[in-house]
């Protein structure tokens, strides 16, 4: 959690709010997938290291109990002290990932929280946003509470906030492509028009880039790929922390005006000839 900073006389420089989902807080505003480690014991690690609260589980590929003879998340991952955010990863479809939720809401005890992305491709893992937008529809008047994956475009982003999803969740870039922000004008935009959560998901590599998509606003990033394929996971869960927690800091502090030519640091009044 980062903790405001304060002026000389101690008193908070700008007090933030904490991050809220689906009348839920939050004091991390990093959420982490639980996919690709080496072993449920790195995915433990990782995760702590990481401060998240939010871990997102594809319901497809991970054992949350639906296949008894195997090692399940949620020895690691537990509920108790997580929130698990499951996800419909895999899904190419409206319909499997509706099916998808329904089993995770069956699995979880009636968790209501998901977060939906329907795929268009296998080779790009772009969104299909008719089908996201006509299963977040299905979703929403079903009960559950949608955090949605979708591209960076700002109407399909306003549409899916005016259907009722808790949180819309644009791609930095390609999901596990590591590039960044690609089109951060287009995430401004989405931050500036909305009245939810905007959370970066999908596109991040390394801490500078978390930090940029936090600077631009944004209430939170998902990531996975990022901290699992480093080289070492847990220092780079470290490393996101302390990154969108500078961003945040960065983005409530305001920026310096960029301006093309050099301004001097120190006066020029009273200056010793």
């Amino acid at each position: 959690m980062a903790h405001p900073a304060t002026s000389l006389d101690n008193t908070p420089v700008s007090a933030d709010s904490p991050l809220m989902i689906a009348g839920k807080t939050y004091h991390s505003r990093l959420l982490v997938g639980s996919g690709k480690y080496k072993s449920l014991e790195e995915t433990r690690l990782a995760t702590e290291a990481s401060g998240a609260e939010i871990i997102t589980v594809a319901i497809r590929r991970t054992n949350i109990g639906q296949n008894p003879d195997e090692p399940s998340l949620l020895e690691v991952i537990s509920p108790d002290k997580y929130t698990l955010l499951p996800n419909t990863a895999g899904c190419y479809t409206a319909e499997d990932a509706v099916r998808t939720c329904r089993l995770a809401r069956e699995l979880l005890d009636g968790h209501d929280l998901i977060k939906l992305e329907v795929l268009g491709d296998e080779k790009t893992l772009f969104p299909d946003v008719t089908a996201t937008l006509e299963a977040a529809e299905v979703l929403i008047k079903d009960g559950f509470q949608v955090m949605v994956y979708t591209n960076d475009d700002p109407l399909i982003a306003k549409r899916l906030e005016d259907l009722g999803c808790v949180a819309v969740m644009p791609l930095a870039a390609p999901i596990g492509s590591g590039l960044g922000i690609r089109n951060p004008y287009n995430i401004l935009t989405i931050v500036e028009n909305a009245s939810v959560p905007i959370l970066v998901d999908a596109g991040v590599g390394t801490a500078s880039d978390a930090a940029i998509a936090m600077e631009l606003g944004c209430a939170g990033i998902l990531m996975n790929t990022a901290i699992a394929a480093a080289q070492n996971p847990v220092l780079m869960a470290s490393a996101m922390k302390k990154a969108v927690e500078a961003g945040r800091e960065a983005f409530l502090a305001g920026r310096m005006p960029r301006k093309r030519f050099a301004s001097a640091s120190s006066p020029i009044d009273g200056l010793i000839i």
